[in-house]
């Protein structure tokens, strides 16, 4: 197994459509970076998100979970509130290679904020957008903003295809568009 470079990063969203829309640099300005980075991609968080909220007291059941344990909202930016989270997915879509495992990292302009982005595996022959969870560890309200960087995907090529694929097995997040909620 190997991480992979900007390089093949670059060479292979070509080739296989692997990340789209594809930034083939870093994009700054007066935004938080994203696009290729030197071992890694830099994705973006899209408009949509889904603000964790108490108002109706539910227990959170990850076997039984009801999705009125969010409000779903679209803006450019949003505020996390004091020690919640908030779902959000990707303005990327990506096709993971069978022989590719890919790690979510949050990038570390959230973190000094303490805003964390769940490290997520992104298996191979996964595709879709992917559904970021981001947790505000402060006791004070957080702002991330739409359409900027919020995480760092780095590329990690097998020596070899795994026996079965996520796609080979019918995963339940196969081809997620949205925010995805979670599935049993």
């Amino acid at each position: 197994m190997s991480v992979q470079s900007d390089k093949w990063i670059i060479q292979m969203a070509r080739d296989n459509d692997m990340i789209s829309p594809f930034e083939d640099k870093q994009v700054r300005g007066d935004k938080i970076s994203f696009g290729v980075s030197s071992y890694g991609y830099d994705a973006r968080v899209s408009d949509e998100f889904k603000i964790f909220t108490n108002v109706n007291s539910e227990i959170v059941d990850p076997k039984n979970f009801k999705s009125s344990n969010f409000i779903t909202k679209n803006s450019s930016e949003c505020i996390i509130p004091p020690n919640s989270f908030v779902l959000a997915r990707t303005v990327e879509y990506f096709k993971i290679p069978k022989n590719v495992l890919v790690i979510c990292l949050g990038k570390s302009t959230y973190a000094r904020c303490g805003i964390i982005v769940n490290v997520t595996p992104l298996e191979p022959g996964w595709e879709g957008h992917v559904t970021l969870e981001f947790s505000n560890t402060t006791p004070l309200p957080a702002k991330i903003y739409a359409n900027e960087g919020v995480a760092q995907f780095v590329f990690i090529k097998g020596n070899e295809d795994p026996l079965v694929s996520y796609a080979d097995r019918n995963g339940k997040y196969q081809g997620q568009k949205g925010v995805t909620l979670l599935k049993i």
